[in-house]
């Protein structure tokens, strides 16, 4: 887990290279190819975005370009190949960064889920639709037993749902609810499987619960019309006037 660079940046690391889950914003390739190479000198074989936002996706372009497939060119679109690592992102992820560079653009994209098996480990890429967008996706190590949320899950912050790239509370309810199900605590309801953040620490499922049921709280005090209510939440999250608004 790489912090620092913007968004959050899971890096998997085996015999066949190195994957990454996001990207990080623009100008934190170098600090960010840093860190890798004081774990591995493997080169970059996959990227996986979990959204299009620019903290998560800014570095995809010279990462890529420095990466490289297995024995030549990554399978791209249309049938087609590209030089560098795959990029892999949900297809309305593709529709919102068709203006970007083709460098920064996915290489591949996917309706639904996706199944990847890259350095002995099954990886499952899991579409939540109408989450904080329409092209949210988290990420699920099956052998680590590590989930990589996006901006589904923070611990700085209350999401950031956007209703103009189709993008909604409940959808991130439902998110939620679904990493709840994949993840395993191992002793009195801590431990056991990690969970990646979008942005914050290193969690596990009660954490996620915790945000979950904040959530749901505040949606069900705004449709109750309950004055401030947000009010016990704000402290640790900051201002919730963009929530709000996306609830009512």
């Amino acid at each position: 887990m790489l912090v620092g660079a913007g968004g959050n940046i899971t890096v998997q690391i085996g015999d066949e290279g190195v994957l990454l889950v996001d990207t990080g914003r623009r100008g934190t390739t170098e600090d960010v190819l840093k860190a890798i190479r004081t774990v591995t000198d493997k080169p970059i074989r996959i990227i996986v975005n979990t959204s299009v936002d620019v903290d998560h996706t800014g570095g995809n372009q010279p990462l890529a370009r420095i990466g490289r497939w297995l024995g030549g060119n990554a399978p791209g679109n249309f049938g087609l190949t590209v030089p560098g690592a795959r990029v892999i992102a949900h297809e309305r992820a593709l529709f919102r960064m068709k203006d970007l560079p083709i460098g920064a653009q996915p290489t591949e994209t996917f309706t639904t889920d996706k199944e990847l098996f890259f350095n002995g480990e099954a990886i499952q890429l899991i579409h939540v639709p109408a989450a904080t967008s329409d092209s949210s996706l988290i990420v699920f190590f099956r052998r680590s037993d590590v989930v990589s949320s996006g901006d589904v899950f923070t611990t700085t912050a209350y999401p950031v749902v956007d209703r103009e790239r189709g993008g909604s509370v409940q959808g991130v309810v439902d998110a939620l609810n679904r990493i709840i199900d994949i993840t395993i605590p191992k002793d009195h309801e801590e431990g056991g499987t990690y969970v990646v953040p979008g942005h914050g620490r290193l969690c596990d499922e009660a954490d996620v619960v915790e945000y979950r049921d904040m959530l749901t709280i505040i949606r069900d005090r705004v449709r109750a019309h309950v004055s401030r209510p947000s009010l016990d939440y704000d402290g640790r999250f900051g201002t919730a006037d963009a929530l709000l608004e996306s609830i009512r």
